[in-house]
């Protein structure tokens, strides 16, 4: 069955797929690209021929994120050191219009390099243990070279009916959330970082995303999402073919982006399904404790959770929209029999242009809890009572993960229209979730650039 389930999707990925390409052909109106800004791009305008080619509908985006930390005080291992990791994207973005004649379509691709060291992995977290965030977010998913983006997009009716199809990440549309942070609990979609069903950038799938704009302030959206863990192999970096799939992730999300006193705010309210089957966390097949009984893992159907994001500016600087006080908050919940985690909540502010001299520059504050399941905790404990270890210092010892806190304080310097350099100051309790692993503080900084 499962063969044949896998060569169905396969046959949908394929005929499907073409059928939408061909649909998008159809006419809409206007062009999706942003205005090309020279001052934002490190080498400029290329002697003008950057501009020349925007208006004929290519744009080649580049950008650089890099982010180094330090482990000050504590942790696992309180061994101070340094960790630096980072990330290039290279991508083309054609206004399809312009090309071919395609009212309001658009073609993106990018490719994704990332390469260093997390201090998380080997200071922060009990190596058996781990930690529930990372103090660096641009790290993870194989340090590779990696297909991230290739879709087309296409808008109907006055731009009301949005379609997306080809290779992304559910994140770039659902629970989506700025990357500003460099604590991974305050970037991104967070949904992402507790389901191990969905992934975030860099890994991409084939799928698919119908957006409805249902008022200038309000629309709906619904995606299909392959559910392939072959795609996280490094190997498989630029796969596309759909072996090895095992279903797929279908989220729903209602998005709200009120004006309140001619302030700008987004509001997200959202739910997810993911149905390849999924291991129960601590009983077996028999209804008993695996732990002890033995036996495989009871298995469920699917897993499933819902998301809300709020984020809100509240002040102007002076009369001026673009500084001000902005506040945020993000909450996940989780299936409670198969996921790991199984809730997590965040909230903090940004201030943008605190001082008249330094317009550009901000400042950002955020905490984050992230809880691990009550079942993954038990079953732990019974591991740990059938090997007849209690001394958190056997190697053989199963650390039990409860919660774990995050927060974060970073001010970003506008060093100029194309590169902000954020330095931060981070305190992680209870690493991993783990309360015998010591309170860490970790001082960062994050480079964000554009070329």
């Amino acid at each position: 069955m499962k063969k044949v389930r896998n060569k169905s999707l396969n046959q949908f990925q394929l005929i499907g797929g073409l059928s939408v390409l061909s649909a998008l052909t159809i006419s809409g109106t206007a062009s999706a690209m942003e205005p090309f800004k020279a001052s934002e791009h490190m080498t400029g305008d290329w002697g003008g021929l950057r501009q020349e080619l925007y208006d004929k509908g290519y744009d080649f985006p580049i950008e650089y994120v890099g982010e180094a930390a330090s482990n000050l005080n504590g942790g696992y291992n309180d061994d101070r050191t340094g960790r630096y990791s980072d990330q290039f994207a290279f991508g083309v973005q054609m206004d399809l219009q312009k090309i071919l004649g395609w009212h309001d379509a658009e073609f993106k691709l990018a490719i994704t390099e990332r390469s260093g060291n997390n201090i998380s992995n080997d200071r922060i977290g009990d190596p058996r243990a781990g930690t529930l965030s990372s103090s660096q977010e641009v790290w993870g998913r194989g340090q590779t070279w990696r297909l991230t983006q290739m879709w087309v997009k296409q808008k109907y009716f006055d731009g009301k009916l949005d379609i997306k199809v080809g290779r992304f990440g559910e994140g770039e549309d659902f629970n989506s959330f700025p990357c500003d942070f460099q604590n991974l609990s305050f970037c991104g979609s967070q949904v992402g970082n507790y389901v191990n069903t969905w992934y975030n950038w860099p890994v991409s799938q084939w799928a698919a995303r119908v957006k409805y704009n249902i008022t200038p302030e309000l629309f709906a959206q619904i995606g299909v999402y392959e559910q392939n863990p072959s795609y996280l192999e490094t190997g498989n970096s630029f796969k596309l073919s759909g072996s090895g799939s095992k279903g797929t992730v279908v989220p729903v999300e209602v998005v709200w982006s009120p004006s309140v006193n001619s302030l700008p705010g987004e509001y997200r309210l959202g739910y997810y399904v993911s149905n390849p089957s999924a291991d129960d966390l601590y009983e077996n097949e028999n209804g008993q404790p695996q732990a002890t009984a033995g036996g495989d893992f009871k298995s469920h159907k699917d897993k499933h959770g819902w998301w809300v994001v709020a984020q809100q500016q509240l002040t102007a600087h002076n009369g001026d929209a673009s500084r001000g006080l902005s506040i945020f908050a993000n909450a996940t919940v989780h299936d409670k029999a198969t996921n790991f985690v199984d809730n997590y909540q965040q909230v903090g502010f940004v201030y943008k242009g605190p001082f008249d001299a330094r317009p550009k520059d901000d400042i950002g504050i955020g905490v984050a809890r992230i809880h691990v399941n009550d079942d993954a905790q038990d079953n732990r404990r019974l591991v740990n009572a059938v090997n007849g270890i209690e001394d958190y210092d056997n190697p053989g010892y199963l650390p039990i993960q409860k919660t774990e806190y995050n927060s974060e304080i970073y001010y970003g310097v506008h060093v100029t229209d194309w590169l902000t350099v954020r330095p931060n100051l981070q305190y992680v309790k209870s690493p991993g979730g783990v309360d015998d692993v010591q309170n860490a503080l970790v001082a960062g900084i994050k480079i964000q650039s554009k070329f």
